[in-house]
């Protein structure tokens, strides 16, 4: 192949994803559709985002997928008219190419879709209010989020941010913060600022600021706001009596990104969202280290069966750090988070127990902080109740990643130069490190990337569009 032919089919892949775009972005904004490949959405990705996406698959599929193929999927599924939905291509792809039946690929993708079509269909219950309380690290990235989901009208809205009034110009600090991150970079779209009105306006969501020194001070329905999910993103309450003061007039639930503690379930999307109780008002979302330790703990112990393990967790620095060295609370905290590795406590390991009330063997856990300013690694140690071999391990993981209830929260990866700068921004709970793992007869040592910061946030909205009953079917159900 000449240098000229390889160019040619790289711009004739590009016109495919440029064909792609608009049909993707009507799709969402029109009908609520997400249009994913193995799980990465594709929705306001740009054209060469959309052509690395299909490669990526060469990672968990074993061959890149083309986009020369993938395109006629996606008119396909705009042919079959979907409801509120997100459908993933490559998959609709790979079954179809499996199939033997002799269906067109029309009648295919209607077939894997009908859970969605015609009286299936499910209506939009318009989107539900969505209150941050707080507004740090993970509070503006589940505000990204939000404002991002806001474009189909079927889901999430994020109506107002409750914070204490730092000074002059609060809100326009504020904004600022949101529209630049030093680690997950510049937030894409419009950003306007009122500060008369302490509103945010981004991407045509408008953002009311509500100036509080506690929960009781506040009646969400002075500002519109009903029926509203409140995601506390401060830590600063973690029982169900210091939760429930945000049960006020216009919140509905409550939802904490950190571990509850006491009687609040914990929640991990992928492994137990469908146990809580429709009527719980309370609810955690646990910590991020036990959202990437969760899943393939579960995965292991429904293939493998677990007799024991541990894990050890070499995590970024967080804002609980000190910068240099000055008093803390805790032990070891206290010295400059940028200059040491920290030996530390971590609650993932309990909470598992929380997560998987059914799993009998004993996990520990320990933690060390490292100088890096996001993305994370855990190392579990297990020993099974069998004996198997690496190939096995990882052939069933990868296929977890692809199919079934933990695909969006487990992500696999073969890259042999991987680094933790790689996983920023990864919408996936955890990613499995193929290249890493050992195995010898009954004893598994997995190594799994996290985006502590962003991989954690999905998982939060995934959690609230459960509890909130926005989440839509994801197809094709495999």
């Amino acid at each position: 192949m000449t240098q000229n032919d390889s160019f040619d089919r790289w711009q004739a892949r590009e016109r495919d994803a440029e064909a792609m775009i608009p049909i993707i972005g009507r799709l969402h904004r029109d009908k609520g559709v997400t249009i994913t490949v193995h799980s990465k959405t594709l929705v306001n990705k740009s054209t060469v985002s959309i052509l690395k996406a299909h490669r990526a698959a060469r990672q968990v599929e074993g061959e890149e997928l083309s986009v020369a193929d993938t395109l006629p999927v996606l008119k396909a599924v705009v042919a079959a008219d979907p409801g509120p939905s997100r459908v993933d291509i490559g998959m609709l792809l790979v079954g179809f190419n499996a199939d033997d039946r002799d269906l067109s690929l029309e009648e295919y993708v209607a077939e894997q879709l009908a859970p969605v079509l015609g009286d299936n269909k499910i209506e939009p219950a318009g989107p539900r209010d969505v209150v941050l309380y707080g507004f740090g690290r993970i509070g503006r990235l589940v505000a990204r989020l939000l404002i991002e989901k806001a474009e189909s009208n079927s889901g999430l809205r994020l109506r107002a941010v409750v914070v204490r009034k730092g000074g002059d110009n609060d809100v326009t600090k504020r904004a600022s913060l949101l529209r630049r991150d030093s680690i997950h970079g510049a937030f894409q779209g419009s950003i306007v600022v009122d500060e008369a009105a302490n509103t945010i306006t981004a991407n045509g969501n408008e953002i009311q600021f509500i100036y509080a020194n506690s929960p009781d001070e506040i009646d969400y329905r002075t500002y519109g706001i009903d029926h509203a999910i409140l995601i506390d993103n401060t830590g600063k309450w973690r029982d169900r009596a210091g939760l429930s003061q945000h049960l006020r007039p216009g919140i509905d639930k409550v939802v904490l990104t950190a571990p509850g503690k006491g009687d609040v379930p914990n929640i991990v999307h992928g492994v137990n969202q469908d146990s809580v109780d429709p009527a719980e008002r309370v609810l955690s979302c646990a910590s991020c280290t036990t959202n990437a330790i969760v899943p393939p703990v579960k995965a292991m112990e429904d293939e493998f069966g677990i007799v024991s393990g541990h894990v050890e967790t070499v995590h970024s620095f967080t804002n609980d750090q000190n910068l240099a060295d000055n008093y803390h609370k805790a032990d070891r905290r206290g010295r400059a988070a940028t200059l040491n590795m920290v030996i530390t406590e971590t609650g993932a390991a309990s909470a598992i127990k929380k997560a998987l009330p059914d799993l009998e063997a004993f996990i520990s856990g320990n933690a060390i902080r490292v100088p890096t300013p996001d993305v994370s690694i855990a190392v579990l140690n297990l020993r099974l109740k069998r004996e198997t071999t690496k190939e096995e391990v990882l052939a069933y993981l990868r296929e977890v990643s692809l199919r079934g209830p933990l695909k969006r929260a487990i992500d696999f990866t073969t890259a042999k130069d991987a680094v933790s700068t790689d996983f920023i921004g990864s919408r996936s709970a955890v990613i499995v490190d193929g290249n890493a793992a050992i195995v010898n007869g009954d004893n598994a040592i997995l190594y799994l990337w996290y985006d502590n910061e962003f991989g954690y946030s999905t998982q939060v909205i995934r959690v609230v569009q459960s509890v909130s009953g926005t989440e839509v079917p994801a197809l094709p159900a495999v």
